[in-house]
């Protein structure tokens, strides 16, 4: 049993639970008070608390490997039962505020060539618990999460279903309680993700990993581009937008003297007109065996600045965690 992507009505009749308002009770102590063991749930009579762990057990993955850095970044290594792993990413800004960064899949099938877990391929899909539980678990090392972003390993798009349960789990009000506002979803640009995430939600925030504003090289970067070019991209994010009505945020990650001129600039300020968007640029961090290299700071500057120039909104990501 999927013991973390279970909500309280699901939990009292999967575990049979009896009076039903034990599922609250066991559904508060696993998400909302990060209990590690039945133990630690204290609401539940001893019996069932025994029967609990023998029958659906919560120590259902290890924190292999922890790396820190002095800006308050944290990594995880996440290793499940079947011995695949996964990173989970602590990120805290300047005013304290603490966004974990979640992965959806074990490896990846976009094939982004800038991107290391592109490397590893894709191995298989998380479950909805093996999201949510990566939530906890950086909760339950570091304390209460502000933010939420599925920007970690995968597509989030790609593994709609678990993606949109864990929402569903860490949004609840008897759990971390997470509001859709504060839970962003990144993609590489899956177009029917996009458009069934417009129809159907959940409400969270879009982030769209762009990188490229000609077809012909965003295909060279990025191979989703091959069955989703950008008009087709560009008008899912339009039909996005009149459904959810919210802003956009397109990422840029600024490879040095590939994406960097001044042409490049001018094609991302086309593609975002008629949008609400906001563009974040992303100085790619080097990676030794990719063979791209990392934009100087003044490249950097100028093409933030012909983009703020044409009056578009920009935000510059900041290294955490070198």
């Amino acid at each position: 049993m999927d013991i973390y992507s279970l909500a309280p009505e699901e939990l009292a009749s999967s575990c049979g639970l009896s009076p039903r308002f034990r599922g609250t009770q066991l559904f508060r102590g696993i998400q909302k008070e990060l209990a590690s063991s039945y133990d630690q749930i204290t609401t539940l009579p001893l019996a069932l608390r025994t029967r609990l762990s023998a029958e659906h057990p919560l120590d259902t993955y290890s924190v292999e490997r922890e790396l820190s850095d002095p800006d308050g970044t944290r990594k995880l290594l996440i290793r499940f039962p079947d011995g695949l792993g996964v990173e989970s990413v602590l990120l805290k800004d300047e005013h304290g505020r603490a966004t974990g960064c979640i992965s959806t899949q074990v490896g990846c099938a976009m094939g982004c060539r800038f991107c290391k877990t592109a490397r590893m391929g894709l191995k298989r899909n998380l479950t909805a618990g093996e999201i949510v539980l990566q939530a906890l678990a950086l909760s339950r090392m570091y304390g209460a999460l502000d933010n939420i972003v599925f920007m970690g390993m995968g597509e989030p798009l790609a593994n709609f279903e678990a993606f949109s349960r864990a929402v569903a789990i860490l949004s609840h009000p008897e759990g971390l309680g997470l509001g859709h506002r504060r839970m962003t979803v990144s993609t590489a640009g899956v177009v029917p993700g996009i458009l069934r995430l417009a129809e159907e939600g959940p409400p969270v925030r879009l982030a769209v990993s762009l990188t490229a504003a000609d077809d012909e090289k965003r295909k060279s970067l990025m191979p989703v581009d091959v069955s989703y070019p950008l008009p087709r991209l560009r008008e899912a994010l339009l039909c996005y937008q009149k459904r959810a009505r919210k802003r956009i945020t397109l990422e840029w990650v600024l490879l040095g003297g590939i994406n960097s001129g001044d042409e490049d600039a001018k094609g991302l300020i086309g593609f975002v007109r008629g949008l609400s968007a906001v563009v974040n640029v992303i100085p790619w961090n080097k990676v030794p065996e990719i063979p791209f290299e990392e934009p100087a700071r003044e490249e950097t500057e100028r093409f933030v600045s012909l983009l703020e120039g044409a009056g578009i909104a920009v935000t510059r990501r900041y290294r955490r965690g070198k």
